[in-house]
């Protein structure tokens, strides 16, 4: 058998969860996360988490969304859903905007003036050189 190579991606057993996903097969779902021990076994010992996600639709696509819901049971995350995915969709937007901003900023001008002493047999380098 060849050595596993470095990088492997592996998984950490003393952090797994059992998951149960719960849909109103209308808004979205709700992932509750289990911790259980190697064996399977339920982990009193960590937290039950409560992941939202939804999709929403946006002029490029739908846009998938996950996010935290603080709840200690099922019924207060279904409660919790709609608040939490609000501002997961207004977190999203700023993020859009923010790439957007950021690309319309970052305009690379190419060096024009290389690319013309080249042509006709100077050195480029972008500086005009006299012979």
């Amino acid at each position: 058998m060849p050595p596993e190579p470095a990088n492997e991606a592996q998984m950490d057993s003393s952090h797994l969860y059992q998951e149960d996903i719960f849909t109103d097969q209308r808004v979205g779902t709700i992932r509750r996360m289990t911790p259980v021990t190697p064996d399977g076994a339920a982990d009193p010992t960590r937290p039950v988490l409560f992941v939202g996600q939804a999709t929403v639709m946006t002029p490029m696509g739908s846009l998938p969304l996950s996010f935290d819901l603080e709840a200690g049971t099922l019924a207060e995350a279904v409660s919790r859903f709609g608040a939490a995915a609000q501002r997961a969709v207004e977190e999203a937007a700023r993020e859009i905007q923010e790439m957007r901003r950021q690309a319309a900023s970052s305009i690379v001008i190419p060096d024009a003036g290389a690319a013309a002493l080249k042509g006709f047999g100077g050195k480029g380098g972008g500086g005009i050189q006299m012979p």
